[in-house]
């Protein structure tokens, strides 16, 4: 796991390498200090004449003092690089890791989408990212400072004096296994923290999403206590595991002045009680080994920094992870076929779950054929499968059983973009993009052209503008466009929202017709469309792209009663297939429905009970 997130650190490796050479510098020259001071002290300040009077030595003192102010200025040097190099290998890290995640949500099916809540992607992107990248911040910057300062320190104290020293090493044995307590503690407190994030961000986001209806329905305070229950639940979480990382810092502070106590008064005593010729501790010493002190404890202090930080991090590597190795289960082939011959579809045995080990199959044994130009109405009521049958052929889920054909190949044949631009959507549930119209229309444009890195021409320019128009004179979108006073420049808001639902469906169906596909799929688009435009626009289909294979879903039968054929589905299987005519005639379910609606009060979820 750690290996693979580490791949994402690209083009920021020489920042990541420089960052902890700064610390070294810094550490190094941090650690020279406390020797000058050592000199200073019993060199400078307490030097001695031949006659044993302190006289001092203020050259000594100058020059000492002149190293010091260098070791420390490039102590300085070394820390701010060491933050600046951190800053932006983290930063680099975190975009890296963004945008690896992004790529390969793009690449998922609807089958690997649901996997995954859309409060749980945006929390890993989010939330998640930023843990790692701090992470990764303090692992770049304290990882080499704080072990080099531990052992360096700890060197030097028993360079200094071994008896003295062996304190630190009992302090550092104490402070070391209470770390390691509250550790082990306040793991398990921050693993159960990170997912309440997809609670609270599934909170907000379905509160924003269907405001309309919370406003509606009067349930603002229904939505305020869920929210406020879900970011309870963060607290409560967050704060036990916040109690127990408090204790670190009194451990810390208690070890430091306990050490502190017995280098002075063991040190003092040794000073006091040494031959003054040959004293078994100097004063500048005894000063050099409690700044090793700090210095120690303080790396140990950093050490305790470093594990919470990855504690909290770890649930967060564990979840940006499962994105990142989540396997698409809709790839293409090895060598796949680059054009599609025409609209033609063929259902061969076609047999269809959700779950590979489920038992019962939504699709059971579909056998269709349709001549390429067909336009096929397909009804049924709610949850016979009618989405689940469209959505095979632009191979957004693959057949369990069976094989769909397209242009006479298997869809799994295709490379899945080749595909996908000749098999045009239009979704059940509609979706804009905040933007101006015509920004919506060009989502249909093809990837080569207006996009990615292909630089638009004016001409090109022009000609998409001329088709988008094109087609929504089609899908009968013009009439309201032209009524507006930006006409297609006209602002549409996140969602569509400032457009109501039949403006919306056509405009949808005005982007698919951009692609100028082989095959057209109307998932119960025109649901919001008056019975009038509905008519317009299929007779438009009818003359304006006849060469098109279209597969209208509706329940009202008005809407697919001029087709060339009609499927009937129930319960995952097709009831009847044929014209409007041979259906009345042939099939009970299709006659009762048109019977119940034609006489005004009939739905097709009602089966032509009336």
């Amino acid at each position: 796991m750690i290996k693979r997130l580490l791949s994402y650190v690209k083009e920021y490796k020489k920042e990541s390498i420089l960052t902890p050479l700064s610390m070294v510098i810094e550490v190094a020259m941090e650690m020279v200090v406390p020797l000058l001071m050592a000199s200073l002290v019993d060199e400078g300040i307490k030097a001695t004449n031949e006659a044993g009077e302190v006289v001092g030595d203020l050259r000594h003192i100058i020059v000492v003092g002149v190293f010091m102010i260098v070791a420390a200025l490039i102590g300085l040097a070394g820390g701010i690089m060491g933050g600046v190099f951190g800053a932006k290998a983290s930063t680099g890290f975190a975009k890296n890791l963004r945008k690896g995640m992004f790529d390969k949500i793009q690449t998922f099916s609807f089958k690997n989408i649901d996997k995954f809540s859309t409060a749980g992607l945006v929390t890993r992107l989010t939330t998640d990212v930023n843990n790692v990248q701090n992470a990764y911040q303090m692992i770049l910057r304290m990882c080499m400072r704080s072990p080099m300062t531990f052992v360096i320190a700890l060197i030097m104290s028993f360079t200094i004096k071994p008896k003295l020293a062996l304190i630190y090493l009992v302090a550092v044995i104490i402070l070391g296994c209470i770390l390691a307590f509250i550790i082990s503690k306040a793991m398990k407190a921050f693993e159960q923290a990170f997912p309440k994030y997809d609670e609270l961000n599934a909170s907000v986001q379905e509160n924003v999403n269907a405001i309309r209806v919370v406003k509606a329905y009067v349930r603002e305070d229904h939505e305020k206590k869920k929210f406020k229950t879900a970011s309870n639940n963060i607290y409560k979480i967050f704060s036990a595991a916040e109690k127990l990382t408090t204790f670190n810092g009194p451990a810390m502070s208690i070890t430091v002045y306990t050490c502190t106590l017995l280098i002075s008064w063991l040190g003092a005593n040794m000073i006091i009680n040494s031959d003054i010729i040959n004293p078994e501790l100097t004063l500048g010493d005894l000063t050099a080994l409690l700044s090793y002190c700090m210095s120690i404890l303080m790396s140990l202090m950093m050490f305790s920094m470093i594990f919470i930080m990855l504690t909290m991090s770890a649930a967060s590597m564990k979840r940006i992870n499962e994105v990142l190795v989540e396997e698409p289960d809709i790839v293409n082939p090895e060598n796949p076929i680059m054009e599609v011959k025409d609209g033609s579809i063929v259902f061969k045995n076609v047999n269809f779950r959700y779950n590979k080990d489920g038992k019962e199959n939504v699709l059971t044994n579909i056998n269709i054929n349709i001549e390429s130009g067909e336009t096929i109405g397909i009804i049924g009521g709610t949850g016979s499968a009618k989405s689940t049958l469209v959505n095979l052929i632009s191979r957004l889920y693959d057949v369990n059983d069976g094989t769909v054909f397209v242009g006479g190949v298997d869809v799994r044949d295709y490379d899945l973009e080749v595909l996908r631009d000749e098999v045009s959507v239009v979704l059940q549930k509609n979706v804009l993009f905040s933007g101006t119209i015509m920004d919506n229309l060009r989502w249909g444009v093809r990837k080569n052209v207006g996009k990615d890195n292909h630089v638009e021409t004016p001409r090109e320019k022009a000609e998409i503008e001329a088709e988008c128009i094109r087609a929504c004179k089609l899908a009968c979108a013009d009439e309201f466009i032209e009524k507006m006073p930006d006409k297609y420049e006209t602002h549409i808001e996140q969602g569509g929202t400032n457009v109501s639902g039949g403006q919306k469906q056509r405009l949808c169906i005005a982007r698919a017709l951009v692609k100028k596909p082989k095959i057209l799929i109307l998932d119960d688009s025109t649901s919001a469309v008056d019975t009038a435009t509905d008519a317009k626009i299929r007779k438009a289909f009818a003359e304006e792209i006849p060469g098109t294979t279209k597969l209208i879903i509706a329940q009202r039968i008005s809407s697919v009663m001029n087709a060339d054929r009609i499927i009937v589905m129930e319960d995952g299987k097709i009831n009847g297939f044929g014209t409007h005519e041979e259906l009345l005639k042939n099939n009970t379910i299709y006659r009762d429905v048109y019977e119940s609606q034609t006489g005004g009060n009939g739905d097709f979820d009602e089966g032509g009970e009336k």
